[in-house]
């Protein structure tokens, strides 16, 4: 992580906000999270890559899975990769690996 990124990271901490790493799977059947994959959650969405109607929708998976309202979880990177960083307000890194875990879809 360079030097720029820990500004981020430290700003966000500072406004007591979360930072998560996630890949997307757009197209799916459902929208879920599925579970772990490296150092990222994976999400995956019915909608497809387009007009950000896959990053609407991602934000609404999380913040479901987190209980959350869907204006604390954005998109801050990656808006346009199927890898992102989701930023989170009001709930903590430990919280947020616990209640996602909890999600998981195991279909």
């Amino acid at each position: 992580m360079g030097p720029t990124a820990s500004v981020r990271n430290a700003t966000a901490r500072a406004r007591g906000a979360t930072r998560l790493r996630i890949r997307v799977a757009t197209g799916a059947s459902s929208s879920a999270v599925v579970g772990r994959l490296g150092e990222a959650w994976k999400v995956r969405v019915r909608s497809a890559p387009e007009r950000g109607r896959a990053n609407a929708e991602v934000t609404r998976v999380l913040a479901d899975a987190l209980g959350l309202a869907p204006r604390d979880v954005r998109v801050v990177a990656g808006q346009a990769s199927r890898d992102k960083v989701v930023e989170v307000d009001g709930i903590s890194l430990e919280d947020a690996e616990r209640r996602l875990a909890s999600r998981e879809d195991r279909a």
